[in-house]
């Protein structure tokens, strides 16, 4: 599909999200919203790396186990498959912009840059960011995404040029006396049987799931699995199926399905199973994402 520019937003309501994507650059998408004191987000995880500015209000944020409270000129960072969430603070405005990034595209940026990993993208340790430069490219590129007069070359230059200088900045925040070393930091090995289960998953989430056959799968007792799985990826073996429903609906509607028929292929119940999942998890209907 053709560019949609968020510029569009200024002829919707403050409170509706507006999306930007554009197949020739497909790994990169991005979400605003003016004032989002009424958005709510359930847990929830992407399989992209996310990262966001807040331009106005507040609000609490949930990444992983810590939990704060930010404001205009933070930056937050998302890992991929990272529970997260946030949400305004005590109906404060609050407006926003987030970028979706392709794990793939990053991680041979990251390669490229000698920070990365050798399979992989390499996870960023911190959270958050106020850094003030960091904050303006982040709004700098949004301006350069949605504008309808830039050109494919200079919007992917400006997402390469902001993230090169992303990856420098967030190394040297936590390792300021290191080189750039492409040796992949240290990550605690998931359990295997919990592997197996979000394997299992991952291959037969559209269609209706039993807890049993997913304990089967992973030889794990109902009670281990739902604790230890919420313990390694942050949600329940349910929460999981939706969520990767969720990211399934989200690349059907990019390719412009009916709506109806994403709800059946991903394996909810009908297209209102579909619509309330869909905006406890992305914050938004089915149809105001597919724009």
């Amino acid at each position: 599909m053709p560019s949609t520019s968020a510029n569009a937003a200024s002829t919707l309501a403050p409170s509706t999200p507006s999306f930007w994507r554009d197949d020739a650059l497909p790994f990169i998408e991005v979400r605003a919203i003016a004032d989002g004191r009424k958005v709510s987000y359930g847990r929830h995880a992407h399989s992209t790396f996310s990262i966001g500015a807040v331009t106005g209000g507040h609000s609490s944020y949930l990444n992983g186990n810590t939990l704060q409270h930010i404001g205009a000129g933070t930056v937050v960072i998302i890992n991929a498959n990272v529970v997260h969430a946030c949400n305004p603070a005590a109906d404060e405005p609050w407006a926003y912009r987030m970028f979706y990034v392709d794990v793939d595209w990053l991680a041979n940026l990251q390669r490229a840059l000698g920070f990365g990993a050798q399979d992989g993208l390499r996870p960023f340790e911190p959270t958050l960011t106020r850094d003030p430069a960091l904050f303006a490219g982040l709004n700098a590129l949004y301006d350069t995404l949605t504008g309808p007069r830039e050109s494919v070359l200079n919007k992917e230059r400006a997402v390469t040029a902001y993230f090169t200088a992303l990856i420098q900045a967030l190394h040297e925040a936590v390792h300021p006396a290191m080189q750039p070393d492409p040796a992949p930091l240290a990550a605690r090995e998931p359990n295997a049987r919990l592997a197996r289960a979000a394997e299992f998953i991952d291959g037969n989430y559209t269609r209706a799931l039993k807890l049993d056959e997913i304990c089967a799968a992973a030889d794990l007792s109902p009670s281990h699995l739902i604790r230890a799985f919420r313990e390694q990826y942050g949600m329940t073996p349910h929460a999981y199926v939706v969520n990767r429903r969720i990211e399934f609906s989200r690349a059907q509607l990019r390719r412009g399905h009916a709506i109806a028929d994403v709800a059946a292929e991903a394996g909810f119940a009908d297209q209102a199973h579909l619509q309330r999942a869909f905006r406890q998890f992305v914050a938004a209907t089915p149809g105001q994402y597919r724009g």
